[in-house]
């Protein structure tokens, strides 16, 4: 047993923190002149390691599974999920949220997409949920900088939102709240090419770039934020406003995290940062779900998709789900940690 520990250990720390990444730049800085301990090396330190460490673990992660999605382009993936309705359906649009590595804005094309070929609202809307909020990428991050527990939580309690989110609005029957410009569009099948592995080879490195274009500069955001918040603001103030032992603190961390726009990969530096200095275990997932399932561009962009009354049906059980699952990882957060 204390072998298998000791290879997790290795797997988490080595392979998917990079540690030694950490210690080696920590080298090099010192090279340079600048002293260990001081605000200047610390915040360079946490920069440059964990913008090394994000876009390698992002680029390797998302060259796999753009590879494995070659094999289930769009029109096999809608084929699948007509065959499916009720829970098993808004699970099987969940799954597939979670294996497709999309920001917000990024899937809400691809909802218009199931919309319009006649797909239930319960089915697009939970992977319209799931997919900016945690994919496999975003597992394997979460899991190098928090450890498995917290990883394997926040993705369970990220596919529940999205599972009972699709089932009220599906209940409500609000179909008839998706605007009219979807309903009328009319679902083109295209061919399904068979793909060599050459073909499978481009479309991966084709998803890493088209990708990392998307999201470098949100990733860089935060972790520059990420890195002011580790070493700069005071501990006792993050405390004071984001404890866990505080009522507000999840509330506000959701209010908050709604105007951002990053996708999980330039929130994870910040929340990184926000549990390091003595947030709440739930605050900061909250945080990082609303920043990622809530954020303002995507409920603009939804606007020109919902009718008001499903707009706003969906942003508050999205955001009542978010709210009650931060305060219930605050309150069993002596399980997780």
């Amino acid at each position: 047993m204390s072998i298998l520990k000791s290879l997790w250990d290795f797997l988490q720390k080595q392979v998917l923190g990079l540690k030694w990444l950490n210690y080696l730049i920590g080298q090099l800085l010192q090279l340079l002149g600048l002293r260990e301990g001081t605000i200047l090396y610390n915040s360079l330190n946490f920069f440059i390691y964990d913008s090394i460490k994000i876009f390698f673990l992002l680029s390797v992660l998302i060259f796999m599974i753009s590879y494995i999605q070659s094999y289930f382009p769009p029109q096999r993936t809608r084929k699948i999920l007509c065959k499916m309705n009720g829970i098993s359906g808004r699970c099987m649009g969940a799954l597939l949220g979670v294996l497709t590595p999309f920001c917000s804005c990024s899937s809400i094309p691809l909802f218009i997409g199931f919309s319009s070929a006649g797909l239930p609202i319960g089915i697009t809307l939970s992977f319209l949920i799931m997919s900016p909020m945690a994919d496999l990428g975003s597992f394997t991050m979460l899991m190098s900088e928090f450890g498995w527990k917290i990883a394997v939580a926040y993705l369970v309690t990220g596919f529940v939102i999205s599972v009972l989110g699709g089932t009220i609005i599906e209940k409500l029957k609000m179909e008839k709240y998706i605007d009219d410009f979807i309903k009328k569009a009319r679902f083109i099948e295209l061919e399904d090419r068979k793909l060599t592995f050459n073909d499978r080879l481009k479309n991966a490195i084709k998803g890493v770039i088209d990708i990392i274009k998307r999201v470098w500069l949100y990733v860089f955001i935060g972790i520059a934020i990420g890195s002011i918040i580790h070493n700069v603001i005071p501990e006792d103030i993050i405390q004071s406003l984001l404890g866990g032992e505080h009522w507000y603190s999840v509330l506000l961390a959701s209010i908050v995290g709604i105007p951002m726009y990053a996708d999980i990969f330039g929130a994870i530096p910040i929340a990184e940062a926000l549990l390091a200095k003595g947030a709440g275990l739930g605050t900061v997932i909250s945080f990082m779900m609303s920043i990622t399932a809530l954020s303002l561009p995507s409920i603009i962009m939804l606007k020109k998709a919902m009718k008001p009354r499903l707009l706003v049906t969906f942003i508050l059980i999205v955001a009542v789900g978010i709210i009650i699952i931060g305060y219930l990882f605050n309150l069993f957060s002596y399980l997780i940690i």
